[in-house]
This record gives structure tokens, sequence and C-alpha cells, in this order.
């Protein structure tokens, strides 16, 4: 199987409350998820976004499903997109580590920095969670 998986963080630092938006494509088919969580940064927020991502499609899958599965994953933010590349990040290590590990349940990922202009669904879905929390 293969999958398309796109997230965005968003972040509110009046009350550090951040939010995550994915969105996964398979056989021409979507699905939109949404989540909010405490976040310390913008940073922060991509970071848990991309967890999110990845725990949300390990969670859609079986054990062989996930092993065979393809993924081409897609970030706006160049640290998520660059640190998961080196395997690194100074302030985000734990994160990175996490992420790494959800990856590797995968048989295949291919990790890939957009710009913000091609990233406008999972925005959406960031914003709109981020929007929810502050209605409460």
């Amino acid at each position: 199987m293969y999958f398309k998986l796109y997230s965005d963080g968003a972040y509110q630092p009046r009350n550090q409350q951040g939010a995550g938006g994915v969105i996964i494509v398979s056989q021409h088919q979507q699905k939109q998820l949404k989540t909010s969580f405490i976040a310390t940064s913008n940073h922060t927020a991509e970071f848990q976004a991309c967890i999110f991502a990845f725990t949300s499609l390990k969670q859609k899958l079986t054990t062989s499903e996930r092993s065979s599965a393809i993924v081409t994953y897609y970030t706006d933010s160049r640290l998520v997109a660059e640190s998961i590349t080196k395997h690194y990040a100074k302030h985000y290590q734990p994160q990175v580590d996490q992420i790494i590990a959800l990856q590797t349940e995968f048989k295949l990922v291919f990790n890939n920095w957009l710009p913000d202009s091609h990233n406008h669904g999972a925005h959406e879905l960031a914003q709109q969670a981020l929007h929810q929390v502050d209605q409460r």
C-alpha cells in the first residue's frame, strides 16, 4: 500500500496551546484528522503534529500492512524535515527519536519539505483545532 501523509502544526503563545492537522491519502481517498495539545513553541507543535500523523497512520493499519506500506510524508516545517533526515535536532531530540521509531514501523518512508502554500489542507485542520481550543 502507498500513502501520502501531510501534517502541520499551529501554536497560540497566549495560552501555550498547540494543534495539529493531518491528511492521509491512499487509493484516491482522503482522511482528515486534527488534534490539540499543549505546546511551548511553533516548532514543538510541528514535531507533535508529525508524531500525531505517524501514530494515526500506524493505528489505521495492521502490523503486516505497516510492514509493506510505503509512505511519502510532507511537512512545511524545514526543521522537522531536516531533523528527521539527519536523525538529529539540538533541542528536539526526544521528538526526533520518537518519529524515527514510528517511521521504522513502515517498509519505506520518504520525508519531504514543502512550502506552506502547498500544505493548505493540513494547515486548515490545525487552525480549526486551535480555534476550537480557544472557544472552550
